[in-house]
């Protein structure tokens, strides 16, 4: 492009919302900006793409990304200009289906992710799991986890946590939790923009559901399956987010790149924001190859039918040999609705993956539901974890997690490890503890849930 600054400033300056449209979900998403390198801004669900431009240095950085290559932004289901959903929401599941929608929308095979704050633990998600879509991941100021726990100890008490959550909720609205984010030195132009902004993407209440959901993320045993080139970025002094969180996602994703930027800023676009830029600018310089796939992220789902001997034997080999023509049909149309790929069928029941958790759970209770109509009953298992591609066939200890769990479900049961319900925190899905178990030929214990 060959322009003057302030043509590209006008160029750019405010672009124009189309919605992608996914069966009935439709997500808000605006293009600025040329090539070569396509960059999906992921934000967290408090922004919204038309508001973002009405901040003066919101509007500034956005305009920064779309000189390094073509910015893609998009608004969260269930916030600002895209589809309400309120039970699904800003769950990770449900974030990641969003950035696929928008995607293919525009068009893109795969692209830079870049995010920050909570939109990190979405972004992290996406890249193990369709990392054949991801060119580059950069993530500022984000983290895997809050919580503090015994094997996480530079996370936050719940005690912490509440009264972060009391002032945020109590001061949505008026500016104050951006001023804090800004690290303390927003300018009134900026302060009064980000407090519309807050006032026109979510209600008080709507803004304290979004905040349990972050509460609940944990991801850390997605951070070894992300094989894109990761730049992380943490500003030194971050009030909001330790910079510990930055160097725990270094040593866990490898061959990350981490640097720690001078300033107190959380927000991006607050702050130094051009040393932001420049280390962005470099890094997607100098890392442009493929990624060569050969494992995923995937949700595995093994099901089985119950006492399949006692009915082979009651309804002799020719019938049984038809209901099970008739079983295989309703589980790989099952699957299919869902978005899963059945890999193979195990004579008296399947395997199948999926991109999404929350799919891999409904297509579950289908198949469930599907195979009653046969006489049929099921039990089924899941677990989220890294495959390996063997041709058609998937490999890998995730795959022998699934199997085991599916074998401790009782009939009409469907188990689901811990990891799974991690994933789809925010989801209208309840469960039930289903406690700790060994798991034959997989070290330590597992805690297992029934989807309810």
């Amino acid at each position: 492009m060959v322009a003057s600054g302030n043509r590209i400033e006008r160029m750019i300056d405010r672009p124009s919302t189309q919605y992608a449209r996914a069966g009935d979900l439709h997500v808000a998403y605006q293009t600025v900006g040329d090539g070569p390198i396509d960059i999906v801004f992921v934000a967290p669900g408090q922004t919204s793409i038309e508001t973002a431009w009405d901040v003066p240095a919101m509007a500034r950085y956005l305009r920064g990304l779309a000189r390094i290559g073509r910015l893609v932004l998009f608004d969260a289901i269930g916030s600002g200009l895209s589809d309400p959903l309120p039970d699904l929401a800003n769950s990770l599941d449900s974030w990641t289906t969003d950035v696929r929608i928008v995607m293919d929308a525009v068009g893109l095979d795969q692209a830079v992710l870049h995010c920050y704050d909570s939109a990190g633990t979405m972004a992290m998600v996406f890249a193990a799991t369709y990392p054949e879509r991801v060119s580059s991941l950069i993530l500022v100021n984000t983290f895997a986890k809050l919580q503090k726990s015994d094997d996480f100890p530079i996370g936050v008490t719940p005690e912490q946590w509440s009264d972060y959550r009391e002032f945020a909720v109590s001061n949505w609205g008026n500016g104050k939790l951006s001023g804090f984010f800004a690290g303390g030195h927003v300018d009134a132009a900026d302060l009064e923009a980000l407090a519309r902004q807050e006032r026109r993407v979510f209600s008080p209440g709507a803004f304290a559901r979004y905040l349990d959901r972050e509460w609940e993320a944990d991801v850390r045993d997605v951070l070894p399956m992300i094989q894109s080139p990761t730049l992380i970025l943490h500003r030194a002094q971050n009030r909001a987010v330790d910079p510990a969180h930055g160097r725990y996602l270094a040593r866990r994703i490898p061959g990350a790149h981490h640097v720690e930027v001078d300033g107190t800023a959380h927000v991006p676009f607050e702050g130094d924001a051009e040393s932001l830029l420049d280390e962005i600018r470099e890094f997607l310089t100098g890392h442009r190859q493929a990624v060569t796939v050969d494992r995923v992220l995937a949700t595995i789902l093994f099901t089985d039918i119950v006492d399949s001997t006692g009915r082979a034997v009651d309804l002799g080999d020719r019938r049984w040999r038809e209901l099970l023509d008739e079983h295989d049909a309703a589980v790989a149309a099952t699957v299919r609705r869902f978005d899963g790929v059945l890999v193979k069928s195990t004579g008296d029941g399947a395997l199948a993956t999926f991109a999404s958790p929350g799919r891999a759970i409904a297509a579950a209770k289908a198949i469930e539901a599907a195979l009653s109509v046969l006489g049929l009953q099921t039990r089924a298992g899941l677990h989220t974890g890294e495959c390996e591609r063997r041709g058609d066939d998937v490999g890998g200890i995730a795959v022998h997690i699934a199997s085991r769990v599916a074998a401790l479900a009782g009939p009409g049961e469907v188990l689901v490890s811990r990891t799974v319900t991690d994933l789809v925190v925010g989801a209208d899905m309840t469960f039930t503890d289903a406690g700790e178990h060994e798991l034959k030929g997989v070290p330590g214990a597992w805690h297992l849930y029934s989807v309810d």
